[in-house]
């Protein structure tokens, strides 16, 4: 059986969480795109050659969550060579048999847009920015900065910006604990299961 859920959203807004459990509770694969960007973004150096060459062990690494790495992976996924280079390993992966879990943020738009399902998480910026801080810690002022500048990089690169899907599924966490946000993705995602 193959089944696609695409899971788009902006930075901090509960996707990867969302994505995960997700994919636990019906027993899908789960790849988090944005790991892929991180990693070619702290690899350095040609970040098109890093994306060619991208390995298990660059997905291992430790400081792929930092916000550093964050901020590597908005600028690298803003070059088209390097989004080409990682299209194809997420298309295939997204079909794979027995059903698969993609979160970023344009898997609904361009990696899948004939996903089953998809969903677009969302949430405020100031909700974000306080999740983040609540991870990285530091400046929550300046980790409120970095998520805007981040959204509008995101929204606004010509190859493929932040936007949901014309047929997503939006779901605001603005309001929502984890529990609560995690169910209802999942009380979604079972209704087109059907």
């Amino acid at each position: 059986m193959r089944f696609t859920v695409a899971i788009d959203g902006p930075a901090a807004a509960g996707k990867g969480t969302i994505s995960r459990a997700v994919a636990a509770r019906f027993g899908f694969a789960h790849l988090d795109t944005g790991a892929l960007y991180r990693a070619v973004g702290v690899k350095g150096g040609d970040p098109v050659v890093a994306a060619q060459t991208l390995g298990p062990q660059d997905l291992a690494r430790e400081d792929l969550r930092t916000g550093a790495a964050g901020q590597a992976a908005s600028k690298v996924a803003a070059i088209p060579e390097v989004r080409a280079a990682l299209v194809q390993f997420q298309r295939e992966f997204a079909r794979r048999e027995g059903g698969a879990v993609l979160d970023g943020r344009d898997i609904g738009t361009v990696i899948c847009p004939d996903a089953e399902v998809k969903l677009f998480v969302t949430a405020s910026p100031e909700v974000r920015a306080h999740r983040r801080w609540l991870e990285l810690g530091g400046d929550e002022r300046e980790v409120l900065a970095d998520v805007r500048e981040r959204d509008a990089r995101d929204m606004n690169r010509a190859d493929a910006p932040l936007r949901p899907a014309e047929d997503a599924l939006v779901l605001d966490t603005s309001e929502m604990g984890v529990d609560a946000a995690v169910q209802a993705a999942c009380d979604l995602i079972a209704a087109r299961r059907r």
